[in-house]
């Protein structure tokens, strides 16, 4: 049986799917995160609030997901603490 992901694992797969194509739409950050629709929502939720991400909406109502700042900052940490727990073989 696979082992459940954690959260913070489900987040940097969110944020590393929105950073791989810049701006990416809902349902393909959908399908990428591998989340049930209610999960997604509540991560996205979370993300939105803690301004990790933005949600866009252009002029013809289509919505689209890109990184913040703060987003960029936390995927640059988390690289940093997977680094440092490889270095020791965990």
């Amino acid at each position: 049986m696979a082992k459940k992901r954690e959260r913070l694992g489900v987040i940097k797969d969110i944020l590393r799917a929105i950073m791989k194509n810049r701006q990416i739409k809902p349902t393909r950050l959908l399908y990428a995160s591998n989340l049930s629709p209610q999960m997604f929502k509540e991560y996205i939720n979370e993300l939105i609030s803690k301004q990790f991400i933005k949600l866009d909406i252009d002029k013809k109502e289509k919505k689209t997901f890109s990184l913040t700042p703060k987003g960029q900052e936390f995927l640059q940490e988390y690289k940093m603490i997977e680094d440092f727990i490889e270095n020791f073989g965990l």
